[in-house]
């Protein structure tokens, strides 16, 4: 298990100068970068059937054990304040439950039962994705999650730092970063686990972009939750309409916040009139706009 190996080249790594040292973590770092981009058109085919799923009211569901786990839990709490994401569409099965979210809990990843109980607690089904994440592609509880979620017709993500690991067959979506041996042998938090943030990062932000929370490469599904927040709302309402601040502001006010109706306020809309152009084209900004151009 290439992510295990011991090199040679790092023996006498504690010897070392404290630079030299942080320089070979820096590589290391950058190689997980490179090793993600073989796996771009898996990535891109896993989200493009999420979306399908998604559109029809599933949730995304990550399964982990450790830092895999954790880096999951990273993800996807993510996507309800920055593209408006439903909290309760997001679950987290992590081996050993939530308290392994900050104390390891190092032998629940073994256990095949607790993989398959938090499918079942969780009542996925068809509409469902699940993702799960394991450095070795060996974890018991995650591949048990995910057959579990398969045999329940769940779309099923894999992703590993191995190569032709279980985890890889375990799956209808096996997503590789072939990170080989890490600098310290078998501490997989630092490349194989920076591999697979990354391509959680992508494969949830293609999904949300997919599912039309993006305009222009801005985040207009965004919660406005604190002041930065909002300044930043009033910004992407301007930018989008060419409008003056206070116009933003009143847009933003009209619509209760929502960013989609706000743009299309400040353009000329009525409340009334935006929520029914986003209703008619599916929440899609791009599309409602071009609808209420030919109407005005």
């Amino acid at each position: 298990m290439a992510t295990e190996h011991f090199s040679t080249r790092y023996h006498d790594l504690d010897t070392w100068p404290s630079l030299d040292i942080l320089s070979a973590f820096y590589e290391g770092q950058l190689s997980a970068v490179a090793a993600v981009r073989p796996s771009l058109p898996a990535i891109a085919a896993a989200a493009e059937e999420a979306v399908g799923r998604l559109r029809r009211g599933g949730r995304l569901v990550y399964a982990g054990a450790g830092t895999s786990g954790r880096i999951g839990v990273q993800d996807g709490t993510e996507l309800p304040p920055t593209f408006n994401w439903p909290d309760e569409r997001v679950v987290y099965l992590i081996a050993g439950g939530t308290g392994a979210i900050m104390q390891a809990v190092e032998n629940a990843e073994d256990s095949v039962e607790d993989g398959i109980a938090g499918i079942r607690n969780n009542n996925v089904g068809p509409n469902d994705v699940v993702i799960g994440v394991a450095a070795s592609g060996r974890t018991p509880f995650t591949i048990a999650a995910l057959k579990e979620a398969a045999s329940r017709g769940a779309q099923t993500i894999g992703i590993s730092n191995n190569p032709d690991a279980p985890i890889l067959e375990a799956c209808s979506h096996p997503i590789l970063a072939d990170t080989g041996e890490e600098v310290i042998a078998g501490s997989t938090r630092m490349k194989a686990g920076t591999a697979q943030k990354i391509i959680l990062n992508l494969l949830s932000t293609l999904i949300m972009v997919r599912l039309d929370r993006v305009y222009r490469g801005l985040m207009v599904n965004m919660r406005a939750t604190n002041a930065k927040l909002r300044r930043r709302s009033e910004i992407m309402v301007s930018q989008i309409t060419d409008c003056d601040d206070a116009t933003a502001v009143e847009a933003i006010r009209q619509s209760d916040g929502d960013l989609k109706t706000a743009v299309l306020i400040a353009l000329g809309a009525s409340p009334g009139e935006a929520r029914g152009a986003l209703e008619r084209n599916g929440g899609n900004l791009r599309k409602a706009l071009a609808d209420f151009s030919k109407s005005s």
